[in-house]
């Protein structure tokens, strides 16, 4: 689950209400087989997700603690955390599916990325289907 806030989203008259800028507050992986509850991205994530009216949504996620890397073994494990893609969205009730056209993970590239969210106020809690996780294989 990624959970973002927006304080005052940007939302124009008739468009959905995920418009506009959400942070990231927090972001966990729940495994499937124990429900035990991890946070790959540590404890103080930062990122956006961004809803325009076109529609096109863009996600950069990073975990806390990254630091410059200075050889290619760190900039290779920077990849761990970081969630970046962005794509054509549409919304389907309580679910939105990006067609995603740039990714950080290549194989995202032309697929159709689901999640379910929930809205309440200034909050936009997301769900995302069970998967195993690019950049946490180990996780299931």
């Amino acid at each position: 689950m990624s959970d973002f806030c927006a304080p005052k989203p940007t939302i124009a008259e008739g468009s959905p209400n995920v418009l506009g800028a959400w942070k990231l507050v927090s972001y966990e992986v729940v495994v499937k087989e124990t429900a035990e509850k991890l946070y790959p991205m540590g404890d103080h994530p930062i990122g956006y997700a961004i809803f325009t009216a076109e529609p096109r949504v863009w996600f950069i996620l990073t975990g806390d603690g990254r630091k410059p890397a200075t050889t290619d073994q760190e900039r290779a494990t920077l990849l761990n955390t970081l969630v970046s893609y962005t794509g054509k969205y549409r919304l389907e009730g309580d679910k939105w599916i990006t067609t995603v056209d740039v990714a950080w993970n290549a194989s995202w590239v032309g697929t159709e990325q689901v999640r379910d969210f929930i809205l309440t106020g200034d909050r936009l809690q997301v769900f995302t289907p069970w998967r195993v996780a690019p950049n946490w294989s180990e996780i299931g």
